[in-house]
């Protein structure tokens, strides 16, 4: 049944519909199978996506028709479709009138994407009209916050050095206490990596009391404050909550050094915004595990990397993982630094639309996979700033001195780059950069040919 004459308008102006603010509007790369037409498609996907049916129906009034979504532009050569989406569509809390991310995703990506003459859609840009944002929670926490606990300005603050456990599995509650302290020697931040949690190996009842003891003596050896990010993810709501309460019962006075670890996309909406309501002192530190399966390039559906950090920060979290921009081993280029600037920045640009946050706070790039000090400056002067927390776990560990030297190297690093120096000349007066040439000989070829040479006496 062709539906275009409900549900497509093409004579709809976007700037228009931006102005009026009555609309989320969605960019998807669409494709109909092959007999379809691209405009009746189109129209059958903004159906499905709101209030249509496969049929005419008695039920329908006048009154439903006004929360028709409607596609409003379409370029076949391109596979451009964007649809504008009425507000009102969208659930609302019984307690609190706010809007849920849940229910945006099943309207934006729900049954739209298993249609039969849908070939593929995934989304690569969305706008929110004030009024959206205004009805979520975004951010209780920023980076500003972990700044002031390390004694520093709360604007440009900097570089967070920081690491993961590793290996990621396999270590009894000692060693991973000790991997913990280790680190902190020299650096800022840990993070327990996705997976680990209450393992029969590392109960957490048992791996929490020797974290705290190791935090509290790193930072009197060091005198300086250090971070440590809790993985809470659970699949009941009574589970998680009982993890972060015993985990802020059990590091006392210093829970405001705790950030809580949720796997944001694998756990959902409904995770990430428990722990943000239930929690707003901790930071929330979104993990995006298993992200891939739609954000990939290679993956036709869903939504792209752009597209879950900006939901990300609709929802609350302090930060998420943004990837590595094509310096470590994670998949994305340079480019990639768009994701960072959406979260960060109060007003961006993104692919198609202009989206202003109207002084929501900021969700921090959290910066991992494949990282070393080697790396760090090319990052940086890529993203243009430093301010961000870099979670280094081979960078730290296989450091040939020390998870400390690793973790000094990163900071070197970084202040390398902000002083605009050479790295091998750098490397010259900063020994812990120095030996990471030797600790990381791979990617010391790749990208410092004859450091050998140039490095002799040095390291």
């Amino acid at each position: 049944m062709d539906q275009s004459a409900r549900y497509a308008d093409l004579s709809l102006n976007e700037q228009d519909l931006m102005d009026g603010g009555k609309h989320l509007l969605v960019a998807y790369r669409m494709k109909p199978k092959a007999g379809y037409g691209y405009l009746e498609a189109a129209a059958h996907f903004a159906a499905e996506s709101s209030t249509g049916t496969n049929v005419e129906v008695s039920t329908t009034d006048d009154f439903t028709k006004g929360v028709d979504a409607l596609v409003y532009h379409i370029d076949e050569a391109t596979e451009d479709m964007r649809i504008a989406y009425p507000i009102d569509l969208f659930d609302r809390n019984l307690t609190d009138g706010r809007m849920m991310a849940v229910s945006l995703l099943t309207l934006i990506i729900g049954n739209n994407q298993g249609m039969g003459d849908i070939e593929h859609a995934k989304i690569y840009d969305f706008y929110a009209p004030r009024e959206m944002i205004r009805l979520f929670d975004g951010p209780s926490r920023d980076i500003t916050d972990l700044w002031e606990i390390l004694d520093r300005p709360r604007k440009d603050g900097g570089y967070i050095a920081g690491t993961i456990i590793k290996p990621k599995l396999g270590l009894r509650p000692e060693p991973f206490a000790k991997a913990a302290y280790e680190f902190w020697l020299g650096g800022d931040f840990i993070k327990n990596d996705e997976p680990q949690g209450n393992q029969t190996f590392a109960p957490m009842k048992k791996v929490m009391p020797l974290v705290v003891d190791a935090m509290k003596r790193a930072m009197d050896e060091t005198g300086q404050a250090k971070l440590f990010s809790a993985n809470i993810t659970a699949d009941d709501h009574y589970e998680m909550c009982a993890r972060a309460d015993y985990i802020l019962e059990t590091f006392g006075p210093d829970a405001n050094k705790v950030a809580f670890l949720v796997d944001g996309y694998v756990g959902g909406p409904g995770m990430v915004t428990t722990a943000r309501r239930q929690y707003p002192s901790q930071y929330l530190h979104y993990h995006r595990a298993g992200h891939g399966a739609v954000t990939s390039p290679s993956s036709k559906r869903g939504y792209d990397a752009y597209v879950l950090a900006k939901l990300s920060r609709l929802q609350g979290a302090s930060g998420i993982h943004v990837g590595t921009m094509g310096y470590g081993k994670m998949e994305g280029d340079a480019d990639d630094r768009a994701i960072a600037y959406v979260i960060e920045r109060d007003s961006y640009q993104g692919p198609v639309y202009h989206q202003e946050w109207y002084g929501m706070r900021p969700t921090t790039p959290i910066i991992s996979g494949g990282m070393n000090a080697l790396r760090l400056p090319g990052f940086f002067e890529n993203l243009g700033h430093g301010n961000v927390i870099n979670t280094s776990g081979g960078g730290s560990y296989g450091h040939i001195d020390s998870p400390a030297a690793g973790a000094t190297s990163l900071r070197q690093a970084y202040e390398c780059w902000k002083a605009g120096a050479d790295p091998i000349e750098w490397a010259k007066e900063h020994r812990e950069f120095a030996r990471a040439f030797e600790s990381f000989p791979g990617d010391a070829d790749k990208l410092f040919p004859g450091w050998r040479d140039k490095l002799k006496g040095h390291r």
